[in-house]
């Protein structure tokens, strides 16, 4: 199959010079690295059932592109069904300590996309994802674990406190490895657009917050970036929360994939460590402040 993908692509791209070869990384999709009309680039085909994940490939094309023009994504090369190629990027992926340091190289960038002006054809909305996973799931003959009740009780009350009202153009999978340092200029570049959609601008600072585990302080530089000033009390509540609503996510997406994905992953175990930790903030006196907070 990726042969006859390369042999489609080379009219537009060139001949092929080096054959692909499997890149690492990912738990959805399979990348490689291909050399065509001298140039390398990045071929993905998209995983299995990936549309019933809420992923939109008309949105994560569109997103990507504007993106890259704001300088903060790799070009897109072209496009196909089942795929999307990008030019390649010598580059090393980041660790949650590196994501930590270029907080506030990265709230700029996140400003700009959400700023950016681009309508994506999807909206990203946490408790709307959880309650179609669930259907899902129950449609493939398996019932949720019982902390997934709990996650939509917790997604719907953050929802109440944080309406989705001036939804933004999003990326909303912030993870270390959807993030990459340049080794040419150094600069962080963002990749994996799939699950971009019109969302909350708060959800993408607390996916990332939480992912890579920044503390309090990295939070308000993370957080005074993105702004430009130093953030309210209700805008450091909103990103608190965010992170809560973050993780509900991750461990609602992670039940569904184990009942989805051939890939060789431990889902199971990823949805039962997202739960555990926003279960744990949810209990937290700091979680009823926080909703204070944004709701007045």
């Amino acid at each position: 199959m990726l042969d006859r993908i390369v042999e489609a692509l080379e009219p537009s791209l060139g001949r092929v010079g080096r054959e692909p070869v499997p890149l690492e990384g990912g738990i959805t999709n399979h990348n490689f690295r291909v050399q065509m009309g001298g140039q390398e680039y990045v071929i993905r085909l998209h995983g299995k059932d990936t549309e019933l994940l809420g992923i939109s490939r008309e949105a994560e094309l569109i997103a990507n592109q504007a993106a890259a023009a704001l300088g903060i994504a790799p070009p897109v090369a072209a496009s196909f069904d089942g795929g999307i190629v990008t030019s390649f990027q010598r580059c090393s992926s980041l660790q949650k300590r590196e994501v930590a340091t270029r907080a506030s190289e990265i709230g700029r960038a996140l400003r700009a996309f959400h700023d950016c002006g681009v309508v994506l054809p999807v909206t990203f909305w946490v408790p709307e994802l959880l309650e179609r996973y669930a259907a899902l799931v129950r449609g493939r003959g398996a019932e949720p674990p019982e902390e997934y009740a709990r996650a939509q009780q917790i997604a719907a009350r953050v929802a109440q406190a944080l309406p989705l009202r001036a939804a933004r153009p999003c990326h909303n999978d912030l993870l270390a490895g959807n993030l990459i340092a340049s080794s040419e200029d150094g600069r962080t570049m963002i990749v994996d657009w799939e699950y971009a959609g019109m969302g909350l601008p708060s959800f993408d600072l607390g996916n990332l917050s939480v992912n890579n585990e920044l503390s309090e302080a990295q939070d308000e530089e993370l957080l005074g970036a993105y702004l430009g000033r130093a953030p309210s009390p209700a805008e450091g509540a909103a990103l608190k929360l965010s992170r809560v609503l973050s993780d509900a996510r991750e461990g609602a997406w992670g039940v569904m994939q184990a009942r989805l994905s051939d890939l060789d992953f431990d889902f199971s175990g990823y949805s039962r460590k997202h739960f555990a930790r926003m279960l744990e903030a949810a209990r937290a006196p700091e979680f009823e402040r926080w909703l204070a907070a944004v709701q007045a």
